[in-house]
Formats: C-alpha cells, sequence, structure tokens
C-alpha cells in the first residue's frame, strides 16, 4: 500500500493554481535527477535554479544524466559503476574528444536493451546541439567554479544545423481554416462514430481552434487556460507564456463569443466538478483537464477534414501557430506585430512566415501605380483611335492586354 500522500497547493501568489502545480512538477523532476547525478555537481545545481527556466532546468539534467551514463557504461574513461560515484577528477580526464565521440559517433544512433526487445533511438542535429548545450553549460560552469583546471568546451565540434526554409513550413491556407471551422460547427467530414463524440464537445473544438488560429498560442498556453483567466468586461485574457511569462491578450469578438458559448452551454458547470478543476477551461469528457494528447488528436482531426487526408496526416496544434503567423502577415500585418503577438525570441523566425505572403511581386506592383486612372483611360482612348485608323487591320489580329489576361500569363 502506497504511502504517498495526496498534494495540495498552498498558494500565496496571484499566478492560478494549475500554473503553480506545473513548475512544482518539473522542479520534482528535477530534483529527482539532481538525486541520481554526483555530489561534486551541486553548486551547479544551484546554478540552474537562478539562470535557466524550470522546464530547461529539468531538461539539462536529463541530458547530463544520459551522459554520465555512457561515460560510466560505454567510454572506459573510469573504473566507477553507477554514476552517482563518478568524482571531479573523473571529469578532469573527460577531453574534447570524448565529447566529440558521444556527440558525433554514439547519439546519433545508440541501442537500449530492455526486457525482450532492443530499442533503437535516434538524435537528429537540433537534439544533438541540445545535448551539446546542456554538457557545455556543465563544463563551463565547473571551471569558472574552479574545480576543472580547464575549459574544454572550446574544442567542441560545431553541429551544423538545418537553415529553416519557408516552403518547408506546414501550414494551412485562410481557406483551409474556413473549411476547419465550418467543419466544427456542421459535423461534415466526421465519420459516425466522431459524430457521437463530436455532438457533446462541437463548442469546446470550436473555441479550441478560433483560439489557436487567431492568437497562435502553444499547446500548453492553451490547455493551462482557466475560465479565471477571462475579463470579458474589460476584453481581455491572460495567458502563461514560455520561462513564466505573464501576458494580457486582447480578445477579439468571434473568440469571446466562442469562449462564452462552450461555458454557457457546453461546459460542466464548476459547482458540480471536483475542486482542482472548477476553474480548468477545456475539459475532457470525463471531467478532467484535457491532456496535451487530447488536444493534438483533436486538432488532427479536424485539420484533416480540411485538408482531404487521413487523421494520422492532419496537422499539430504547433502547424496552426504557424497558421496564424502567415495568415496574420498576409493580412497586411508587419512582422514586428506578429512577433509580438507570438512571443518569438528572434524576429527572424517571424521573417520565415513572411516569406510565405503569396502573389507578393503583383502586389507591391499593383498598389504602386504611376500613372492615375484618369491617365490610363486616355491611353486606351489613343490605342483604340489607332486600330479604328487602320482599315487593313484584322479583328482577330489586334492585341489588346487586358488586366485579366496579363494576370493569366504572370501565373504561368
Amino acid at each position: 500500500m502506497s504511502n504517498k500522500k495526496e498534494l495540495k497547493i498552498s498558494n500565496k501568489s496571484d499566478r492560478p493554481d494549475n500554473i503553480v502545480l506545473r513548475d512544482h512538477l518539473l522542479i520534482e523532476k528535477a530534483m529527482e535527477y539532481e538525486k541520481r547525478l554526483p555530489s561534486f555537481m551541486k553548486d551547479y545545481f544551484v546554478y540552474l535554479k537562478s539562470s535557466v527556466a524550470v522546464s530547461t532546468r529539468a531538461a539539462y539534467l536529463e541530458d547530463i544524466i544520459f551522459f554520465c551514463e555512457y561515460i560510466v557504461n560505454e567510454s572506459g574513461l573510469t573504473d566507477k559503476d553507477d554514476i552517482k560515484n563518478l568524482t571531479v577528477e573523473d571529469f578532469k580526464n573527460i577531453k574534447s574528444r570524448d565529447v566529440n565521440l558521444f556527440l558525433g559517433d554514439y547519439c546519433p544512433r545508440y541501442y537500449k536493451e530492455r526486457e525482450d526487445h532492443t530499442f533503437v533511438y535516434e538524435n537528429n542535429n537540433r537534439a544533438l546541439a541540445r545535448k551539446k548545450s546542456s554538457i557545455s553549460t556543465l563544463f563551463k560552469f565547473l571551471y569558472r567554479n574552479e574545480q576543472l583546471p580547464i575549459n574544454i568546451t572550446d574544442g567542441f565540434n560545431p553541429i551544423k544545423l538545418p537553415k529553416p526554409q519557408p516552403d518547408a513550413i506546414k501550414r494551412l491556407d485562410i481557406d483551409e481554416v474556413m473549411v476547419m471551422l465550418d467543419a466544427v460547427e456542421s459535423g461534415e467530414g466526421l465519420t459516425e462514430k466522431e459524430k457521437v463524440y463530436w455532438e457533446k464537445t462541437k463548442l469546446r473544438d470550436k473555441a479550441i481552434l478560433a483560439l489557436f488560429v487567431t492568437y497562435g498560442l502553444r499547446l500548453n498556453e492553451l490547455r493551462e487556460l482557466n475560465i479565471s483567466s477571462f475579463n470579458f468586461s474589460r476584453g481581455e485574457f491572460k495567458i502563461y507564456r514560455k520561462r513564466g511569462k505573464e501576458v494580457l491578450m486582447p480578445i477579439n469578438k468571434t473568440c469571446e463569443n466562442v469562449v462564452i458559448d462552450y461555458i454557457n452551454y457546453e461546459r460542466p458547470k464548476s459547482e458540480d466538478l471536483p475542486e482542482d478543476v472548477q476553474d480548468a477551461l477545456f475539459l475532457s469528457l470525463q471531467r478532467k483537464r484535457l491532456t496535451p494528447r487530447a488536444i493534438r488528436q483533436l486538432v488532427k482531426k479536424y485539420t484533416s477534414i480540411c485538408m482531404h487526408t487521413s487523421r494520422d496526416k492532419g496537422y499539430s496544434p504547433h502547424k496552426l501557430r504557424a497558421t496564424a503567423a502567415t495568415s496574420l502577415i498576409q493580412s497586411g500585418f508587419s512582422i514586428y506585430d506578429v512577433k509580438a503577438l507570438l512571443d518569438h525570441d528572434n524576429v527572424t523566425t517571424t521573417q520565415l512566415y513572411a516569406a510565405h505572403k503569396k502573389n507578393i511581386k503583383r502586389d507591391i506592383v499593383n498598389n504602386f501605380e504611376w500613372l492615375d486612372e484618369k491617365e490610363e483611360v486616355s491611353l486606351d482612348g489613343i490605342q483604340a483611335s489607332d486600330n479604328n485608323n487602320n482599315n487593313n487591320l484584322e479583328a482577330n489580329d489586334v492585341n489588346i492586354d487586358t488586366e485579366a489576361d496579363i494576370k493569366d500569363e504572370n501565373q504561368e
């Protein structure tokens, strides 16, 4: 019988309980990782607490555990049989070459024996770059903390990341967004089995999709929304970004209406719910806060309908984030406005979506006319007069380019 006590949140901050609980669970995860690592890294653990986000801290420690397991089990660099027993002397024996072999030879493809199966794991360059970053922070800190005599990170091999290509960004076109929203409204494109659930969740699903394509929210930003996140009288709602940033977002009339409809007509009344989800906005049919997996499946289902493909080929919530970015830019908003809305760290990320703006050359020249309308008419009159004066010219030989002809030619 488990002696584990039920966790209760004593929240004295203005942050909602679910956000406090989320961060608490990440901290607990990081602390469990720390218990598995050698004691000489204690100063490094303290450094991470004050210098990086909670999620980053847990990710770094997980990567370092993986590296230490390699040192113990694969490298031959130590005689220790457990990563907990590694010492700073063992780390003094590690050279740049050893880390490069780990990142370049072992990590890209490695095997793990588990029960009756052998699992094959692969890491692409982006994953390798993250592991390199985690290991680099550790070795740099140990050097600055005077635990290592030299800084070996200068000898780490560079990891080339593929340059993001605008054409590779997957997103919905504006007309596909309209088809998707119509599908959640009417149920068209759903199977008979899906319609059974749709009848009970269509207002919830519509609100979720509208928020995704309007604001480009990240999955967890949407999942963590509460009823108390919305202040309809002031026309705004609060979200919690990465690294704990608290942001107020203005709410437009469309999103306000779909959220209110869901709360009033479909979501269970708060007083009928367990205490821990009374404030949660988006609930499952089991009356629990929606899981990330459930939200992904929901989005894949409706995006597959508008793209006329199978459910497993539907898009993820992050593709709706890309959809919001490209749609806003195509509507004329600057990349700096879109950067602010989507919380991009760097404007170059937003510029990738700007590259998707269709017919940009035609839009530029069509909106930059040197001749006014009256002058264009007079030129047409001159052309018509010249044609009438040429009696030998057959009608089917006359070549007058209309605006539609020019557009068709440009498209070809």
